[in-house]
């Protein structure tokens, strides 16, 4: 019988993955560097608050050593402060099992919104009283 050649899969040159959360989009390009991370074109030690930089770390600390061989740039638009960390988060992440598919189960061990997206969204008003919220009905009396 013929032996079957295993080969191993090749690492990608540059990858592009998304991360959402609410209403902010993440943008991240992974490429192999020198271990260099930058969001919003500032480094990722220049990010402040620090509870945003320590969440940034999360999937980098996770990873180990992996990320030193690889650039990674986020841009992130929409949202506020911590929903675009989640989804810059979330996008680096993703950026890092697509070089080391091996780091999937332990991303979804930690925490799953590592790489799965929340799909909850606000519900949008309804007519004729539109500014008082979506289920909000005229209070009764009952005297």
């Amino acid at each position: 019988m013929a032996e079957k050649k295993v080969s191993k899969k090749k690492r990608p040159e540059l990858v592009t993955m998304i991360g959402k959360r609410k209403s902010a989009i993440a943008h991240a390009v992974g490429r192999i560097g020198t271990g260099k991370i930058f969001v919003n074109n500032h480094s990722l030690d220049s990010v402040e608050p620090e509870a945003v930089r320590l969440m940034l770390k999360e999937p980098i600390q996770l990873a180990g050593v992996i990320p030193s061989g690889l650039d990674i740039d986020v841009n992130v638009t929409g949202g506020g402060i911590f929903g675009q960390a989640e989804s810059a988060r979330q996008a680096i992440a993703k950026v890092l099992v697509a070089f080391e598919p091996s780091l999937k189960s332990t991303f979804l061990e930690y925490d799953r919104a590592l790489l799965v997206a929340d799909s909850r969204r606000n519900e949008p008003h309804k007519p004729s009283r539109s500014s008082a919220g979506p289920r909000r009905h005229k209070q009764r009396s009952k005297r």
